[in-house]
């Protein structure tokens, strides 16, 4: 759980704690040492994964909502992070279409907050800040090419969800460039990247509208999974390939001290190219490692739309970072059913699913080890 002993100590807020990607980096960043705070709304879902690892125990945690600029600059001040990962966020298309207004002013303006927040906060080149703002491989004009999106290919998206991660992107893009600027970092003192990835599963997702939930809740009340779109193609990966990648991202910036201009941009984080699969594999996969149950193809008249393929090129991550995926499509399938077999089998147990959290953790850790990948190494080289 290495990452060269940088997060040891260094005092780290998580936007969106709360939420299903935030709730596993707050519990990895302890695991690593770190000094962990927390910024988000409460839990949306009944139960959640950041009540199940008693988080509220484990981290600084407040409940703040981004849209207030005024408490989240009062909140950044206060706490003087050393590294920031924001992911508080509306992170649903079907609910964008459903509150549209809402979803653009948590995505953007939310966003911007922090930015501004970051900028008010006294940091400096002797007072330095890794700033990662994760948005979503939905980010990108898709063009339904069967080609993967490339970090300067364009920003757009059909619904106001996708649309949104795109102006994030752009909001990201211009603070860099109008205040956070590279040649100027001795100055300013923030490192600032953005970081896109998408369709991850893992144990501790109850949210609405997505494939996994679907699948999970269906086994575990011993009824049949609707799948809506059983064609589609996604980039599958388990939650814990991106966040590798994100706080390796914090973590390289971080011991650049300003030094690696060309850290300081966009990335993209995906699996490999067999791990683009369509919506049926992973409900088949699914049921393979559950063990039992059934599918059925959900026929809707009144749909949203939704992209048929999108994929991601990770080219840049690797060159720069000496990042990839660690899990293939089966493992990442695996490990996911197992949490959630374990969480219905011991009723939602804190104590045990904490523990198995950290042991998939600990796993996945080995298994980069193995690929000689950096993050995995007690010093980057």
């Amino acid at each position: 759980m290495s990452f060269g002993n940088f997060f040891n100590n260094k005092k780290v807020l998580v936007t969106g704690d709360t939420g299903f990607k935030g709730s596993w980096l707050s519990l990895w960043l302890k695991l690593l040492g770190a000094d962990v705070y927390g910024i988000a709304l409460e839990p949306d879902t009944d139960p959640s994964n950041f009540k199940v690892l008693q988080l509220e125990k484990r981290i600084k945690h407040q409940t703040l909502d981004i849209r207030n600029a005024d408490l989240l600059k009062e909140a950044v001040a206060k706490i003087r992070p050393q590294v920031i990962f924001h992911l508080a966020a509306q992170a649903l298309v079907r609910l964008s279409y459903e509150y549209p207004l809402e979803t653009l002013d948590t995505n953007v303006m939310g966003t911007a907050n922090l930015l501004q927040s970051i900028k008010k906060a006294g940091c400096s080149g002797k007072n330095p800040c890794s700033v990662v703002i994760i948005t979503s491989d939905k980010c990108y004009e898709n063009r339904e090419t069967f080609y993967g999106y490339r970090e300067e290919d364009a920003m757009g998206g059909h619904d106001v969800y996708s649309m949104s991660k795109g102006a994030a992107e752009l909001v990201v893009a211009s603070w860099r460039k109008s205040f956070f600027s590279p040649a100027d970092w001795s100055r300013h003192g923030v490192s600032l990247a953005s970081a896109r990835a998408g369709n991850v599963i893992g144990g501790g997702d109850w949210a609405r509208d997505r494939i996994m939930v679907d699948c999970m809740n269906a086994l575990t009340k011993n009824k049949t999974i609707g799948v809506r779109n059983p064609l589609a193609i996604r980039p599958w990966q388990h939650l814990l390939e991106p966040l590798s990648g994100y706080m390796q991202l914090a973590a390289e910036m971080g011991i650049a001290d300003g030094k690696r201009p060309e850290l300081l941009s966009a990335y993209n984080f995906g699996p490999g190219r067999e791990s683009e699969r369509a919506v049926k594999d992973v409900v088949e996969s699914s049921l393979k490692f559950w063990g039992s149950g059934s599918w059925e193809h959900l026929k809707e008249t009144n749909a949203v739309h939704e992209a048929t393929y999108l994929k991601l090129s990770t080219d840049k991550a690797w060159h720069l970072l000496h990042w990839q995926p660690t899990w293939d499509f089966e493992e990442c399938v695996q490990n996911t059913v197992v949490w959630y077999k374990k969480a219905n089998e011991c009723s939602y147990d804190s104590r045990i699913l904490t523990d198995l959290s950290i042991s998939q953790i600990e796993n996945y850790t080995a298994a980069a080890d193995k690929k000689c990948l950096r993050w995995a190494r007690e010093v980057f080289s």
